[in-house]
């Protein structure tokens, strides 16, 4: 009878043991994504996003004057117009995540949190660096080859302090620690041209 309690006492261990690796990892591939969107900003590069989003996702954007883009490409191509314009300016992004709180059950996982992105004009545009922040969920699926990818994604505005005043949570994505801009207006939209 010890034999067989002890059997199963380091069978419950190995098995959640087992467990508690596969979700460490998903935990960080599933932070790497984020890391892809940084580069993507960073170098304005649409075709990062590619290995970011599912065939079919979808994205919900927080404009009114735009409809839920359906499948990759459709995404792709919103992120195309928007760095494209960035491009004209000859100036650069920069975004950050903070990820608050994660829900992986099985092969999908739900991230909620907040964003920044910084707009760094060109340095003969005599503009100072600006901001805007939002909130987000998305929801990703994991492939058979264990990597994972987006199938939703929405965002919408939020007050810049969320993001700066977000606690860091254990195993989740926090990003790169941007300090604030104090000389901001807060969530000024460039956009507006």
């Amino acid at each position: 009878m010890i034999k067989a309690t002890t059997y199963l006492l380091f069978s419950i261990f190995l098995y959640f043991t087992a467990l508690s690796s596969a979700l460490a990892d998903d935990n960080v591939a599933l932070n790497k994504l984020y890391t892809h969107f940084n580069d993507a900003f960073d170098e304005l590069d649409v075709s990062r996003l590619n290995s970011i989003y599912s065939v079919d996702a979808c994205y919900i954007p927080e404009s009114q004057e735009l409809e839920i883009a359906l499948g990759r490409d459709k995404i792709v191509e919103l992120y195309q117009n928007f760095f494209g314009k960035v491009k004209s300016r000859n100036a650069k992004l920069e975004v950050d995540f903070r990820v608050i709180e994660r829900n992986i059950e099985g092969t999908s996982a739900t991230d909620i949190g907040y964003y920044l992105i910084r707009f760094h004009p060109s340095d003969d545009a005599g503009e100072p660096v600006s901001e805007f922040a939002g909130k987000f969920v998305t929801v990703a699926r994991k492939r058979g080859d264990g990597q994972w990818n987006l199938t939703v994604d929405t965002n919408n505005k939020a007050e810049a302090s969320f993001y700066f005043n977000a606690s860091p949570s254990s195993n989740l994505y926090y990003g790169r620690q941007f300090s604030a801009l104090n000389s901001l207006q807060n969530n000024q939209d460039y956009d507006n041209d």
